[in-house]
Parts: C-alpha cells; sequence; structure tokens
C-alpha cells in the first residue's frame, strides 16, 4: 500500500511522514532535500536554476515511485512526483521561470513515466495558511528557505487546491493543519489517526471485534 503525504513548504509533511511511520510501522520515503546539489542555488536564483530543480526532482520522485511500486511493505512517501509537477513545475512556468521548450521537454518526460505509474492508495493533504508556513520555514531555520517570498508560497497554496480539488484522481484527505499540532498535542495526532483508520480500513478493522459479538 502506498500513503502519500502533500502540502506546501512548512505545512508539516516531514513530521507526519515520520509520525505514521512510527505508529503504524510503515516505511517513510522523504523528499531529496537535505542532499540536493540545487537547492541553494535555485532560492537565490530561482528564473536561473529552475529547470535544473524540476528535473533533479522529477528524476528523485520516478525512482521513489518505481521502488515504491515494487515494495511488499506500505509505505509513506513526503510529497510525490505528482505535486512537482502540477504545483511546483506549473508555479515556476507561470512565474516565467522556465521557457516554453523547456516545460514542453519537461511535461513530455513526465507524461511517458505516468505510463508505468500508479497513484498512491491514499494521499493526504496538509493544507495551510501562509502565516502558519511562514511560522514552520522560520522555526525551522533552514538558511536558504528564509528569503522565500509571501507571494510565492501564496501561488503554491492557489495550485496546491487546484491539483487537489480538480485535477488529481485519486483518494485523498484533508487535514486543516493552522488549528492543529500534531506534533505536540497527543490529541490531535490521534485525530488523524482516527481518519486513516477509518478511511483505509471501515470504521472496524479487521483485528477490531466483530460488531455483531455481543
Amino acid at each position: 500500500m502506498h500513503i502519500a503525504i502533500a502540502g506546501n513548504i512548512g505545512s508539516g509533511k516531514s513530521t507526519l511522514t515520520r509520525m505514521l511511520a512510527k505508529h503504524y510501522g510503515w516505511e517513510p520515503r522523504y523528499e531529496a532535500v537535505e542532499h540536493n546539489p540545487y537547492l541553494e542555488d535555485y532560492y537565490s536564483d530561482i528564473h536561473r536554476w529552475s529547470f535544473n530543480l524540476e528535473v533533479y526532482f522529477l528524476k528523485e520522485r520516478f525512482r521513489d515511485m518505481l521502488s515504491i511500486a515494487q515494495s511488499e511493505k506500505t509505505v509513506i512517501q513526503d510529497r510525490t512526483i505528482y505535486e512537482g509537477v502540477y504545483v511546483f513545475m506549473a508555479n515556476n512556468k507561470a512565474m516565467g521561470n522556465l521557457s516554453d521548450r523547456d516545460y514542453q521537454t519537461y511535461m513530455e518526460l513526465f507524461e511517458q513515466m505516468t505510463t508505468l505509474l500508479r497513484i498512491p492508495d491514499l494521499m493526504i493533504y496538509l493544507r495551510a495558511s501562509v502565516p502558519h508556513l511562514v511560522g514552520n520555514i522560520q522555526q525551522r531555520g533552514r538558511d536558504y528557505e528564509q528569503t522565500i517570498q509571501l507571494e510565492y508560497l501564496q501561488n503554491l497554496n492557489e495550485r496546491y487546491d487546484d491539483f487537489i480539488y480538480n485535477r488529481y484522481k485519486g483518494r485523498v484527505m484533508t487535514i486543516d493543519k493552522d488549528d492543529l499540532d500534531f506534533q505536540h498535542r497527543p490529541k490531535d495526532f490521534a485525530r488523524i489517526v482516527d481518519r486513516i483508520d477509518s478511511t483505509l480500513f471501515g470504521l472496524f478493522s479487521p483485528l477490531s471485534a466483530n460488531p455483531q459479538t455481543p
């Protein structure tokens, strides 16, 4: 089974991925951020490095998707190839950071890749306001993220909503993140787990008692 966590920069994807992997015994797969050779260059000059960064992410996410499809374990993934295309790549194109030629090349490559891919069994969308995202970004203190513009985050939020509600064809669970602190409040995390259990396993999981049993 393949579970995906979707959400903007600073929405808490990696944290929720780690917590759910530990809770269920799932195998976590994280986005290639810490060792990404283009990320710092990208945030210092988005126009120059957009195509390089997006192709790198596409390559890494495609490799992950193939590996997940072959795994016998349940895998929970921090961001998927689909968001990279329909949110981040689309946003860079709209901002004028990619030429038509580069965008067409990228999309043709992605379309060929999708013939080999299967969508996740469940995508969990962490929806958060820009102020909430900014607070999280400042708190984790990655130097290259501190120059991210508010307009950039807002544009990504709008594209995430469009992707989730208008373009994505798989099963989605939306979690409004602003009022939750699942990392520090056990009740908030338990609410998310209850929703996942209900969505994936129904009201009564295979290990629960038969509802008709006295």
